[in-house]
């Protein structure tokens, strides 16, 4: 099932509502189009979560079923998503239309990644859903058998802030044919000084196991933990260390039920992390991928410093890599950031933020 809800006007949103690409007229605005579907991979999800999703296409005045452009896959941080962009649409439509006539005209597309637990972290795992996959293969392909897509690199560029940074890194990896450029703007990475000290804040090491057990699927006993760090952890634990697929929801805690930190189960979390991946493969990437970096000065999460390592280990193997330390903290001036990772990636001026 497809069907389309297009905030737009008159007989181009009748057309568009239809399914149909129709040429944008002299005088056009940038338009919000909003794909829903049936996803085929996240049916039957372990956590129960919607298979009907909205895709958020933002689309330039310059866009013609003539003249096809490259496209950014947007991946939001936890717990946000393309409703998050919907709900504020103008802010973006104006933000694209801003790409379209100071960088380079792009179809911007906002994805829903979101979970029982918040978020997916975007990868395929049994104990949430397949993420990646409803990523790659069915909002790329339900989107350009639609607009269409640029035949001159860099054709589809993969990009995210946060959790989504982390996202569009391990995404950027799993399918270097797919996605010619990254932009990871302040992702989760290096998680020996991002995620232990959240795994060791007192709401998440003083939940009993039995309280996570009866919290996973196919259990779901209780609801979700008021404590925000508990239900983080839980989010991460889904995403980096599920059972497996003969036991669907379930993941592997990092304490034992006498609350003694659980080593093996830790190195799994590891194991997903950009920063270790880079490190141990020396075809994370490949060489004319493009891949921008950033992190905030002042992230109150240290993700500038995995960020910045990334891109030690990768500047000397690809064949363009930058990385870019903004002033603020983790969420601050996300437009701009975005703008100069794009402009970036075209080979177009770059504005320092202030």
């Amino acid at each position: 099932m497809m069907k389309s809800r297009m905030p737009v006007t008159g007989a181009k949103s009748a057309l568009t509502a239809l399914g149909l690409l129709v040429p944008i007229l002299a005088g056009a605005q940038p338009r919000l189009d909003v794909i829903e579907f049936s996803s085929r991979v996240l049916k039957n999800n372990p956590l129960h979560d919607p298979v009907v999703r909205s895709v958020a296409v933002f689309v330039p005045e310059q866009y013609t079923n003539h003249a096809v452009l490259p496209v950014v896959y947007y991946l939001p941080g936890y717990d946000s998503s393309s409703e998050n962009f919907i709900k504020d649409a103008d802010r973006w439509r104006a933000f694209t239309q801003k790409l379209a006539d100071e960088v380079t005209p792009v179809l911007l597309v906002v994805v829903d990644g979101r979970n029982r637990w918040g978020g997916s972290q975007y990868l395929n795992s049994p104990a949430q859903g397949n993420y990646a996959d409803y990523v790659c293969d069915e909002i790329v392909a339900r989107v350009e058998s639609r607009y269409g897509i640029a035949t001159n690199t860099p054709r589809r560029i993969i990009a995210g802030h946060s959790s989504g940074g982390f996202g569009a890194l391990h995404l950027g990896m799993m399918r270097p044919d797919l996605f010619d450029a990254v932009i990871a703007l302040s992702p989760d990475s290096d998680f020996p000084f991002t995620h232990l000290p959240l795994v060791k804040m007192p709401g998440v090491t003083n939940a009993s196991l039995s309280e996570i057990e009866s919290c996973m699927a196919p259990r779901m006993t209780i609801p979700l933990p008021k404590d925000g760090d508990l239900t983080y952890a839980l989010g991460l634990s889904a995403a980096y260390a599920p059972v497996g697929p003969g036991r669907p929801g379930e993941f592997q805690w990092l304490y034992d039920a006498h609350g003694r930190f659980r080593e093996k189960v830790w190195q799994r979390w590891l194991d997903n992390d950009p920063l270790t991946i880079v490190q141990r493969n020396l075809e994370a990437f490949h060489a004319n991928q493009s891949v921008y970096l950033d992190g905030a000065a002042h992230d109150q999460f240290g993700a500038n410093v995995g960020a910045r390592k990334i891109y030690e280990v990768l500047r000397a193997r690809v064949a363009r890599c930058t990385f870019y330390e903004p002033p603020g903290r983790h969420n601050d001036h996300l437009q701009e950031r975005l703008e100069r990772g794009l402009a970036w990636v075209f080979h177009r001026p770059m504005q320092e933020i202030k």
